[in-house]
């Protein structure tokens, strides 16, 4: 309910165009209060992909990019969190169309806090950066007067809100 998870990629090299999943599931587990041996694990169905735009949705979801109907998933799965403080560094195994890539994510730990309902939560703000071609993610097309149509870099943004489970 208070979290997101977003993209941003460069448009005919001149604009961003963002877009997010609508669905997706994150799992954050720690021996301790303290998130010491943390690990982190995420997962979207590419179906849930938005842009504001159904063509370019569907787009997305063709053989073209991300394959839905054979890949129907994308995931992170950490191999270690390294924390300093609030600053925490996320790395794993990244899989997108069937292709996992090693990749590096920051983390920023906002802290605990109970609800009013008495859960306990905790806050990251997520961010990193990834090339598609990583995932065989390749499409691109070049305008008339010369325009990459599609970046190759994708920015990754997160805010991601935990409840501690029993």
């Amino acid at each position: 309910m208070h979290s997101e998870v977003g993209f941003k990629v460069r448009h005919m090299m001149i604009s961003n165009v963002s877009g997010n999943f609508a669905s997706f599931d994150a799992t954050l587990n720690a021996t301790d209060e303290n998130f010491s041996n943390a690990s982190f694990d995420f997962s979207a169905p590419i179906d849930s992909i938005q842009t504001g735009v159904a063509d370019r949705d569907g787009h997305l979801k063709s053989p073209e990019f991300f394959d839905a109907a054979a890949h129907p998933t994308l995931s992170f799965k950490s191999t270690e969190v390294i924390q300093n403080g609030s600053d925490w560094t996320m790395k794993g195994d990244m899989t997108i169309k069937g292709v996992s890539h090693p990749v590096s994510l920051h983390a920023e730990f906002a802290g605990v806090a109970v609800d009013p309902y008495g859960q306990t939560k905790t806050g990251l703000t997520i961010t990193g950066k990834i090339k598609r071609s990583d995932f065989g993610l390749t499409w691109s097309a070049v305008t008339e007067a010369g325009n990459i149509v599609l970046g190759d870099e994708i920015t990754l943004m997160s805010e991601a809100q935990f409840v501690k489970q029993a």
